[in-house]
């Protein structure tokens, strides 16, 4: 059965300490969404008032119909995933796959069976007899999986599941997460501070701080068009470009840098959201050109970076970065100016 998850107004507490605050989260059925932040954003907690480990101090959250918010851990029949694995080091890895089907009362040969299959579906079909400590960090994360999915939940939860891994296993693990994720149609959460993972293995992504949500989006969505400064800078807009609107020039608005500096707009590609706003972008939204219509800029340092040269901008407003084609490289010391590339800025609220 597939269901969603709803947390309306949600407000948590450690002691006297405010986490969360407010937060409403829907997760469609069998939607993936990621919690992603930075440590002590609230990505954790908002897992542990799900899964019973901790209580809301306000709020609510359902599971499709039920009511979770006061419901013990083990009443809500939810796959937890963690970072340690939590497997038990005297279990098999088919008993370890099995043991929720025991603790649910599944006899033992359709206990085994399921188990085996499970086994069978996460790639471990010849390690079912061996324990923990002869698998490999991948294989046990494997185990885990199999033993969250098993039960049939019909919500999945992952803790930072792959930090434990190398690169290359990290990538080919969640991979086979998002695979099975998608072939059970469960329902999932998935917490990382790793906005890599978070983006490829994600339908939706929750950007975090403070015990809010900034802005929940798909992953292609929140890397091309953030809300707010906040999560521009998280997603790689290193350029925070403050413009204030002076003018309107027929289909264009003319916009002006602390500092001096002026910017025409057109209006066919940007919308300025109010007379005070940021220009936010990226290196590459930026090109370096010996002339034009951009900020002006004395060019600093030059780097190399195998698709382009990347500039140290001295620009009106403060030091920027920009990049240039290499088939025109720059010298330190050269007028310049920074022409933004609609497709690569946004405009956002100051």
């Amino acid at each position: 059965m597939t269901v969603s998850l709803s947390l309306s107004g949600i407000t948590a507490h450690y002691g006297t300490t405010k986490v969360l605050e407010d937060l409403d989260l829907h997760v469609g059925e069998g939607e993936l969404v990621s919690l992603l932040g930075s440590s002590g954003c609230g990505k954790t907690t908002t897992l542990r008032l799900v899964a019973g480990f901790l209580e809301p101090t306000t709020g609510s959250i359902k599971l499709g119909d039920r009511d979770l918010t006061r419901l013990p851990a083990h009443a809500r029949n939810i796959g937890l995933v963690f970072q340690t694995y939590a497997l038990f080091p005297h279990l098999t890895v088919r008993d370890n796959v099995a043991f929720g089907l025991k603790q649910r009362g599944i006899g033992g040969a359709e206990r085994r069976k399921r188990a085996d299959t499970m086994i069978d579906r996460v790639g471990l079909g010849d390690f079912a007899d061996r324990y923990p400590a002869n698998l490999s960090g991948g294989q046990r994360q494997r185990v885990a999986l199999a033993r969250a999915l098993v039960i049939e939940p019909p919500l999945l939860m992952f803790d930072e599941p792959l930090s434990n891994l190398d690169a290359k296993l990290r990538v080919d693990m969640r991979v086979e997460i998002r695979r099975l994720q998608q072939a059970n149609g469960t329902t999932a959460v998935y917490v990382t501070h790793d906005q890599e993972e978070a983006f490829s293995i994600s339908d939706r992504v929750a950007i975090m701080n403070a015990g809010r949500i900034m802005q929940l989006d798909t992953p292609e969505v929140l890397y091309s068009r953030p809300a707010n400064a906040f999560v521009a800078d998280f997603v790689g807009f290193e350029n925070m470009i403050p413009l204030r609107a002076v003018a309107e020039a027929g289909d264009a608005v003319r916009a002006e840098m602390p500092g001096g500096g002026v910017l025409t707009l057109p209006k066919e590609h940007f919308t300025v959201p109010s007379k005070e706003f940021i220009l936010a972008t990226r290196p590459e939204g930026l090109l370096v050109a010996p002339a034009g219509d951009g900020i002006p800029t004395t060019l600093g340092l030059r780097t190399y970076l195998g698709r382009a040269y990347q500039y140290q901008c001295d620009t009106p407003g403060g030091e920027i970065k920009a990049n240039g084609p290499l088939a025109q490289p720059f010298e330190s010391g050269t007028n310049a100016v920074l022409i933004p590339q609609p497709e690569q800025c946004c405009l956002l609220p100051a």
